[in-house]
Order: C-alpha cells, then structure tokens, then sequence
C-alpha cells in the first residue's frame, strides 16, 4: 500500500537542499578503486594477471558523506583527521574537485589516511567485478593538543550551520562529546545527526541516526531474527540516544523508520534488489536525510527521498553520489511507494 505522502511534497522539498550548511565531522577515508582487463593466468600461482587500465581516488567514509551532501546541492563543512601522506592529499584533491572546502581537515604528521583500495576486473566493455579488497587503517591516538585543534574547527564549522553530521567509523577522529560541544555552538533548531559503526548508544542526545541492520544487532546485543526482534531493539536504542527518530537501513529488504508512531514504519526498497554496488549507500542514505530534515520535512518524508537516493545510487559502480536531478527522476516515475 503506498504511503500517504504527495508527489509533489517530495518534489518540492528537493530544491530546498540548495546552499545548506551541513558540519560533517569524524573518519575520513580514501576510496581507492584500481581496474584492469583480464590477461592471463599467472604461471607463479592460480591468480588472475590483470592489465592495468585506469585507477580511481574518491572521497570515503565521511567523505562520502560529505560528497553526497555537495552533489544534492548542500555545502559540507568537513572537520577531521588525515596524514601528512599522498593518501591525505589525494583525498584534499578529491574536495577540491567537487568544490568542497577541506580547510576543516586537521594533517597530523605521522598518522596514515585511512585507505580501502578495490583491485577490479572484467572484459574492456564489461562490468568490472571487485575481486579483493585490502585496507590500510590506524586508529589516532590520544593527543590533547590535537583533540583540542579538532574542537576548535568543529566550533568554526558548526557557527551559522544549518545541522551537522557525525560520521564515526571507529578511527579516533570524532567522540560523543562532541555532540554537547555542536550543542553549544549551532543555531537553534539545528539538527545532529550521527552514524556510528561501533558506539552508537554513545552519541546520546543526537536528533537522528542512520544505522545498518548489523549495527543495530551490535548495539543491541542480540540477532535481528524477527520483525518483534528488529522492533525491540530499535525502540530500546532510540530510548538510549534519546533521539527524535532512527531510521534503519536493510539492503534489500528496505528500511524501517523509528520516530512517533508506536511501532516501526516499514519502507519497501526503491526500484530492484539486483544491485550493482552498495559501496557508500549509507552515506547517501545519511546525507540525503539529513539535507530532507534540515529542510523542512517530515521524518517520514526525509526517510521516503533517502530511500529513492539509496535505490538511486545502488545502481553505480563505486563510491558514487546522486545529484538532485537524479532523486527528482526517481520520485517522478515511482508507481510504487506514493500516493
């Protein structure tokens, strides 16, 4: 049954993302994607020769966050962490590119930039598949000197900002005390929302949060077997963060939205569930319910366009982003989920 929620309320909303201010604060990585053609059959060992043929550098983690937000019209204010290292500059580049400011970005001389590379292949004129993945990752370490830097910059940022997005994937760079510090310094009304792969019950006082389904069965403790399951344990972490709504991602089986009503609201998937890539959907899922919120909308309302922007950007190869004439197409031709 579609839901009850114009068309037209959708669409309107989407041009209201123009020129937000949005703080997006925490771990940023470099996404790294290097493809080839298939050659031959290694004589060394059973492996796969690849033929080099180009290579990537895309904003990850909450650079993906931060690069959703820029592609839908917003201004993201990054405040972070990255090395004194060709990976730090290659993703300072990556900003560059999309007209993203990284003044908020903090080098710390010694620290290596969290780097995910993806080794692809397929034929010349083919879909080219990820065959391994490897990951050059270090948390920070305490150092009061920096800690403070980072909570200078987040205060500049947050000054006339219209919310703030805490993007968490556990390297050090952000902590839940930065929740009170963004209370402290944004304007009025203005929104926080938090992603958190590992701590989420630590960002208490947040408006919302975004996590996948194994992040939630993390948090809770137990395995998401049921819908009764599923609805427990949403209920009780948003109890926990004391936050207006929690919207919950589940890969093909949609997305279940935590806010008034008494029971969770059930979100079918936008379009198929043959996926070409999920890398970074939940950062598009983050940023586009963030702008939605931040712009007037609904919970409801701001969960229906992250669900059309996830379904949208499931369909790219890659880190990808969507812009705000791709969500306005998908909500144009939806037959499925609005009245």
């Amino acid at each position: 049954m579609p839901f009850a929620v114009g068309r037209q309320r959708l669409l309107s909303l989407i041009p209201r993302f123009q020129g937000r201010r949005v703080v997006v604060a925490g771990d940023f990585v470099l996404d790294r994607f290097v493809y080839g053609h298939p050659k031959r059959v290694s004589r060394e060992a059973p492996v796969l020769i690849l033929r080099f043929w180009k290579e990537e550098m895309l904003p990850g983690g909450g650079g993906n966050t931060a690069a959703n937000v820029r592609s839908l019209g917003g201004v993201p204010l990054p405040v972070g962490v990255v090395g004194a290292d060709a990976e730090g500059r290659a993703l300072r580049e990556a900003f560059r590119s999309r007209g993203i400011d990284a003044g908020g970005l903090l080098e710390v001389a010694g620290y290596r930039t969290p780097t995910k590379t993806r080794i692809l292949g397929g034929a010349a004129h083919g879909i080219k598949q990820q065959i391994v993945r490897y990951d050059v990752e270090e948390p920070l370490g305490n150092d009061a000197a920096r800690e403070a830097q980072l909570r200078d910059r987040l205060a500049e940022a947050a000054r006339g900002a219209d919310g703030a997005i805490l993007s968490d994937y556990g390297y050090g760079a952000i902590a839940p005390a930065a929740v009170a510090a963004l209370r402290a310094t944004l304007p009025e009304g203005a929104r926080i929302f938090v992603d958190s792969r590992h701590r989420l019950a630590e960002f208490g006082g947040v408006d919302a949060a975004t996590p996948n389904e194994e992040e939630l069965a993390e948090s809770a403790g137990v395995a998401l077997d049921s819908d009764a399951a599923l609805a427990k344990a949403g209920a009780d972490l948003r109890e926990r963060m004391r936050c207006a709504c929690l919207l919950v991602t589940r890969g093909s089986r949609g997305m279940s939205l935590f806010s008034d009503s008494d029971a969770p609201v059930g979100i079918p998937v936008h379009g198929t569930d043959q996926v070409a890539d999920v890398t970074g959907a939940g950062d598009t899922v983050l940023a586009t319910f963030a702008l939605a919120l931040s712009a007037g909308a609904s919970p409801l309302e701001a969960a229906l366009l992250a669900n059309f922007a996830g379904g949208v950007v499931v369909m790219k190869m890659g880190t990808a982003v969507v812009t705000p004439e791709e969500l306005t197409t998908a909500v144009e031709a939806d037959r499925a989920l609005l009245s």
